[in-house]
């Protein structure tokens, strides 16, 4: 069993309360807009880290980390990426990877809008942790834990860190 934290859209913020959240997981998964290598840095100091770039994230991140990630964890498959959208609403650079094989988990970040929702259809989980970061237009800084168990996707919780 693996616990995740799962954060995307940092814009270069990281502070005590995400480090804090950060020692309790087994795995961290950013889903982009890192901002800068530091948060990436301090996260690795202490846990694995996967990520992908975001829109915002220069030529350094972009040789650091991926477009998109596809892997396993556990026996669950994992496709992350920054910009995907959400079922059945999938970007145009996604639709085609999701619909010809469907993943079990679907990750995404960009909108800053916390959103967990199944694609009935594809059976695929979608989950947007919103955004960690002081930047943008959210109002409270969000991230998502959850627990991977073999082939289950468990225990999610939503986790406020407070007004941006």
């Amino acid at each position: 069993m693996k616990k995740i934290l799962l954060l995307s859209d940092t814009h270069s913020h990281i502070d005590e309360t995400i480090i804090k959240y950060v020692r309790q997981a087994d795995e961290v998964w950013h889903a982009g807009d890192i901002g800068t290598l530091e948060v990436t840095d301090s996260i690795k100091k202490l846990k694995p880290l996967r990520a992908v770039y975001g829109n915002i994230d220069d030529h350094v991140i972009q040789k650091e980390f991926p477009l998109n990630q596809r892997f396993h964890c556990e026996k669950v498959d994992v496709f992350m990426t920054h910009i995907g959208g959400y079922p059945p609403k999938y970007n145009v650079r996604t639709r085609d990877i999701i619909k010809e094989n469907p993943p079990k988990l679907f990750i995404c970040g960009h909108s800053h809008i916390l959103k967990v929702m199944t694609d009935q259809k594809l059976n695929v989980l979608h989950m947007n942790p919103g955004a960690c970061g002081k930047h943008g237009f959210h109002q409270v800084r969000t991230v998502l834990r959850f627990k991977i168990d073999n082939e289950d996707i468990k225990d999610l919780e939503v986790i406020e860190l407070g007004k941006r």
